[in-house]
């Protein structure tokens, strides 16, 4: 666990100050920091409360045993967040075409954490929600229609909003605030297949749909 929080770490430095070909990044090392501190915290409090959520969370998002399409979905989402990411650097920090105000830099820094406090709540309340699309008979996977879910269908994607602004923001780069739009077209096709999958195959999700009638925004989708 120690050794891919560390891998994992250091691909986002790589990530992040390689293509802004400068290590002397403050707000990338602010980013780095957030990122770093949120997966301990998280990976801690799973270990200590939900040690089989993470041994579903710390495999490999993309897997032999996901469906075709869920694959290839996750698959574009993964590229597309190494390409996001590097935009950010060559943008704000190799040629300098973006220029953020310090205010709405640190609105994005709020925005990470408001997503990394909505992932927490969202692992507090079911044990089941593992990065790929399948029904985990194993575990006796039940409908979740407490907490967070109470208000929208996918609280973890609902976050992940929040983030697709918040990490352009912080890091400065109107570039990548652009192109946040097309991750999160990717992020609402997969809501809809994985919806798809789970109403047919998990008892009582039709239902849970006709009661909590939004996806990702409370009153708009």
């Amino acid at each position: 666990m120690v050794l891919q929080l560390l891998a994992w770490l250091a691909v986002m430095a790589v990530l992040l100050f390689v293509p802004a070909g400068d290590w002397v990044w403050p707000a990338g090392w602010v980013y780095l920091a957030t990122m770093m501190v949120s997966a301990v915290l998280l990976t801690v409090w799973l270990a200590r409360h939900d040690p089989g959520l993470l041994a579903e969370r710390m495999k490999f998002p993309v897997r032999r045993e996901q469906k075709g399409w869920d694959r290839i979905l996750t698959a574009l989402i993964l590229l597309g967040f190494v390409g996001w990411t590097a935009l950010a650097g060559i943008d704000a920090v190799r040629f300098y075409w973006s220029e953020m105000p310090v205010i709405l830099q640190g609105l994005g820094w709020a925005l990470i954490v408001a997503c990394m406090a909505i992932a927490w709540l969202t692992f507090r309340e079911n044990s089941f929600a593992a990065p790929v699309v399948r029904i985990q008979t194993e575990r006796n996977q039940t409908v979740v229609s407490s907490g967070p879910y109470a208000l929208v269908r996918h609280p973890l994607y609902a976050g992940a909003l929040l983030f697709m602004i918040g990490q352009p923001l912080l890091l400065g780069s109107w570039l990548a605030l652009a192109a946040s739009p097309l991750l999160v077209l990717l992020m609402a096709v997969r809501a809809v297949g994985e919806e798809r999958e789970l109403k047919a195959a998990l008892r009582g999700y039709g239902d849970y749909m006709q009661t909590v009638k939004f996806r990702l925004i409370p009153g708009v989708w």
